[in-house]
C-alpha cells in the first residue's frame, strides 16, 4: 500500500511540472498546414483604402486555406512592399473572438496574426488549446503551421482526460 502512495505521489510530482510550466512545446499533428494554398475570406464587410492601401474584414470572419479555418470579428490586410507598388498579402491581423480550427484540434483566443510567408500563426490572450478531450490554456500559442508543432508561453496549464476508471 505504501509503494502504491509513494508511486502516485512521484507521478502527480512530476506531472506538475509540464502542466504548470511557463513554456510548453506540443505536437500540433492537426494544425500542420500547406501555407502555398489559396486563402479565402468572406465577411459581411469589407473596407478598403486606396490611400493606404488596407482591407479590413469586419463581421462574422471567416478565412479558409485547405482544411484550416479561423473565424474572428475583424481582420486586417497587411500587405509587403512589393515591386511596383503591388505586395502580396504579407499578415492577416485577426481580432475578437479567434477561433483557428484544423482537424480535431482547435484554439482560441482575443488575437492572432497569421504569418503566411513565415507560415506562422501567433495568439494571444486567453489562449485555450484542445486536442481532442485534452485541454490547455496560456497566454500565448505561437504555432509553426509548416511542421505542426507549436509552444505554449505564460501560465501554461493543461487538464489531461486519463480514461475511464
Amino acid at each position: 500500500m505504501m509503494k502504491s502512495a509513494s508511486a502516485a505521489t512521484l507521478f502527480v510530482l512530476l506531472m506538475q511540472g509540464p502542466a504548470l510550466s511557463q513554456d510548453t512545446s506540443i505536437q500540433f499533428g492537426g494544425l500542420a498546414q500547406d501555407t502555398s494554398l489559396p486563402v479565402e475570406v468572406a465577411s459581411d464587410e469589407l473596407q478598403v483604402s486606396q490611400t493606404d492601401g488596407s482591407a479590413v474584414f469586419l463581421g462574422n470572419v471567416l478565412v479558409t486555406q485547405g482544411e484550416m479555418k479561423l473565424s474572428a470579428d475583424r481582420l486586417e490586410v497587411i500587405y509587403g512592399s512589393g515591386e511596383g507598388g503591388s505586395g502580396d498579402i504579407e499578415e492577416l491581423r485577426a481580432s475578437g473572438g479567434v477561433t483557428l480550427v484544423n482537424g480535431a484540434e482547435a484554439a482560441e483566443s482575443r488575437d492572432a496574426i497569421y504569418n503566411i510567408d513565415a507560415g506562422s500563426v501567433v495568439m494571444t490572450g486567453d489562449v485555450v488549446l484542445t486536442q481532442g478531450p485534452n485541454a490547455l490554456s496560456s497566454n500565448q500559442l505561437t504555432i509553426d503551421l509548416k511542421s505542426g508543432t507549436g509552444t505554449l508561453q505564460g501560465r501554461v496549464r493543461t487538464i489531461f482526460q486519463t480514461g475511464t476508471r
